[in-house]
């Protein structure tokens, strides 16, 4: 090979190695531009702005400013105790105020006829509507609502004195109408049964209890008729032979009485509270507290709903209604509600 071909292969091939080289170095330089870029999956967006959203009083839309009045259910005691009070705190634009009925005692009839008569914005209710309500709103010219916002339970409540490991519905039932006179009947001791209610016209517990586990049959001469819960706790606290119903956040962490399985059948007694038992003597510094499970689940077999009471007539107090209920039933709401001894609805 001449020397003039050898130099031109040289140069060829320093050429060729150059631009390899040359080459390489782009590639390394611009090597993550040229990546693929990230699939987006658009079919899932971020829905954390919507939760964080719900979580607090403060993002609930619509609710108006002004004064409200409302009434009704002695059972949402802890609610507007608890709950309505943060709820004033957060929104002291929105003044919600519990209004006693001018006669009679406060309830969930009580606070539905309030409603219907215009002496409330809105009410809460241990029962749902009735039939007949309906209609009188329509009479009126307007309709109402019931939006449900929490699961409450029927504790029964006894002394602690007495020895009995639970009731079933049916001899709940025989007690209170007169069929079931004596403990010793339930195997317990030979003491005289005494019941005691508030009365029928009072409240949505005993409207429940009434149509739900009396089948509307109507109470025995021998339930005495006690006007609060409160009463009632310190009645049968002292009458070993007393037997006593309640909303269970009212009833079962209280030191001064027991509160009993219950069950549709005698081998399937499910406690309103959380096992172990809490003892008189351990309370208060224990207190019983609600079977939360059972209440959700449907195993403890009475158990209702609360309700928020609307009357739908497109003004400031169908407004209010609405956003009451849209507030207990945000996040923030729903866990304060659960604080108070209620079950969540959602």
């Amino acid at each position: 090979m001449s020397r003039k071909n050898e130099t031109t292969i040289l140069i060829l091939s320093f050429l060729i190695t150059t631009a390899l080289i040359g080459v390489g170095f782009w590639w390394l330089v611009n090597k993550d531009s040229m990546k693929f870029p990230p699939v987006v999956d658009n079919s899932r967006k971020d829905t954390s702005a919507a939760i964080d959203g719900d979580t607090k009083f403060t993002s609930v839309k619509s609710v108006p400013k002004g004064r409200f009045n409302y009434g009704g259910s002695t059972t949402w005691a802890p609610i507007r105790k608890d709950v309505d009070f943060i709820i004033q705190q957060e929104l002291p634009q929105f003044k919600i105020i519990y209004t006693d009925p001018i006669t009679g005692s406060p309830g969930s009839s009580t606070g539905i006829r309030m409603l219907l008569k215009s002496q409330i914005a809105f009410s809460q209710s241990s029962r749902p509507l009735r039939d007949e309500e309906y209609q009188k709103a329509k009479l009126r010219g307007f309709s109402l609502e019931e939006i449900p916002v929490a699961i409450d339970g029927i504790a029964i409540a006894v002394n602690p004195r007495l020895n009995i490991p639970g009731l079933t519905l049916t001899q709940i039932k025989d007690i209170y109408t007169g069929k079931i006179s004596n403990w010793k009947e339930l195997g317990g001791p030979d003491i005289k049964i005494k019941p005691y209610s508030r009365r029928l016209s009072e409240g949505g517990t005993v409207e429940f209890f009434f149509e739900n586990i009396l089948n509307k049959e109507n109470f025995n001469d021998n339930v005495e008729f006690i006007s609060t819960t409160t009463q009632a706790i310190r009645v049968v606290n002292k009458n070993i032979g007393g037997i006593y119903y309640g909303s269970a956040p009212e009833i079962v962490g209280q030191c001064g009485i027991k509160t009993l399985p219950v069950g549709k059948k005698s081998n399937d007694l499910i406690p309103p509270y959380q096992k172990p038992l809490v003892l008189p003597s351990q309370c208060p510094q224990q207190r019983n507290q609600i079977n939360i499970d059972a209440f959700s689940n449907g195993r403890y077999p009475i158990t209702r709903k609360l309700f928020v009471i609307i009357k739908k007539n497109g003004r400031a107090e169908e407004k209010a209604g609405k956003a009451y209920a849209n507030l207990l039933l945000s996040t923030q709401g729903q866990k304060l509600i659960a604080e108070t001894g209620f079950v969540k609805i959602r």
